[in-house]
């Protein structure tokens, strides 16, 4: 078997708060997770949740996960910026040139996403989060292909791709330089796996890790790049 993607878990200082706001801006619906934690849940199938859950570590450093969110229309992209800041979202500047057409902001806890602009082919039918943007190298993007069972859908000067085959938003690679890493990722996936499967992503090259999650039934795992992610039992 593959891994199965559950959710893209947010470490948060107030996971209900969070959860709102993401909710209300994607125009989803929240839920009590059994995992833990609030969940936010989507209207259609994107083949994940988002899960927040409840951390007093402070945030250091610019994510290594962001949402690319995308728009129609550029009023529907000025619309969609101006609600996330009725919401508590804020305008920030990660050294974006002045003439970037997509808006860079930040969620009430300061975790960095995108509102690109309308016409973005390479995000055309992959719904309201277009891409689920990531630091990392071309391994990294194989492995986590390998893992998940979807296709490359990009791969090209180090920058890399995938998409699951039932649609929804893709997952990007950037390719180096990497940014250092700072401690414990803010963003992070929970899997379901077997006992089998885990033994098939050791051999893909991740690593367990133990970031004091104590006697649980579930395994923390960094991938070939050190980003960690959860494994947990299926159900």
């Amino acid at each position: 078997m593959t891994s199965r993607l559950l959710a893209l878990c947010f470490d948060a200082h107030d996971p209900t708060r969070l959860a709102r706001f993401w909710a209300d801006l994607l125009g989803w619906e929240t839920a009590d997770d059994p995992l833990g934690g609030v969940a936010v849940v989507p209207g259609d199938d994107t083949g994940f949740r988002i899960r927040f859950v409840p951390s007093d570590q402070p945030k250091v450093g610019q994510n290594q996960m962001h949402f690319d969110l995308t728009s129609t229309s550029l009023d529907d992209q000025r619309q969609r910026v101006a609600k996330a800041i009725s919401l508590g979202g804020a305008h920030i500047d990660i050294g974006q040139g002045p003439d970037e057409e997509h808006v860079v902001l930040a969620d009430p806890e300061g975790n960095e996403f995108c509102v690109i602009e309308p016409g973005n082919k390479f995000l055309a039918d992959c719904g309201l989060i277009g891409a689920v943007a990531s630091d990392g190298s071309q391994a990294v993007g194989y492995f986590w292909s390998a893992t998940l069972g979807w296709p490359l859908v990009w791969d090209q000067d180090e920058e890399t791709a995938i998409r699951s085959p039932h649609g929804g938003p893709k997952i990007t690679w950037g390719g180096p330089p990497l940014d250092p890493k700072t401690g414990k990722y803010r963003l992070h996936f929970d899997l379901a796996a077997d006992q089998a499967e885990l033994d098939r992503l050791i051999s893909l090259g991740a690593s367990r890790t133990d970031i004091g999650q104590g006697d649980v039934d579930w395994a923390v795992m960094t991938d070939p790049d050190g980003h960690e992610f959860c494994v947990r039992p299926p159900r």
